[in-house]
């Protein structure tokens, strides 16, 4: 699995910038994130690019929860401060979860039956992390809309 997972970071930390700008024209014009319409594209960017280019420190973590945690800690803080609804923040990262795996199928990451097999593996995971993240962010904005922040 981890050589398969080696391979999807390593395309997602290199085009990163190519991923997030991929990004940024679906959530710019997704009717579930109105939000970020009307966004500049580099701010827009912004909210993908970070997370792309850092993904590997916590995909590959022992103990990746902690570092998840504060992430998407992070993430909901800066949402809520810009305004963003606690519904497009979740949404707009489902989506950069879909363009990981959009731009992994684009370069043929998945050649063989054993690629795919390890993708299949390496999606779960990452799922995960998602997963966690959205947990994260929803208690981070229930916090934060109570002024616990």
């Amino acid at each position: 699995m981890y050589a398969f997972a080696d391979k999807l970071l390593e395309v997602t930390e290199r085009h990163a910038d190519k991923i997030a700008a991929q990004w940024c024209k679906s959530v710019r014009s997704n009717p579930h994130t109105q939000w970020f319409h009307d966004r500049k594209p580099d701010d827009c960017t912004n909210f993908a690019l970070d997370f792309y280019r850092n993904f590997r420190v916590v995909y590959f973590d022992e103990k990746p929860y902690k570092k998840l945690e504060k992430y998407f800690a992070d993430y909901a803080e800066e949402s809520f401060r810009k305004g963003v609804p606690m519904e497009e923040a979740i949404y707009a990262l489902i989506m950069m979860r879909r363009h990981i795996w959009l731009y992994a199928d684009f370069q043929a990451l998945f050649v063989t039956a054993i690629d795919a097999h390890r993708a299949v593996e390496t999606l779960n995971r990452t799922i995960r992390v998602f997963d966690q993240g959205i947990f994260v962010i929803l208690k981070r904005y229930g916090e934060m809309r109570k002024g616990k922040a």
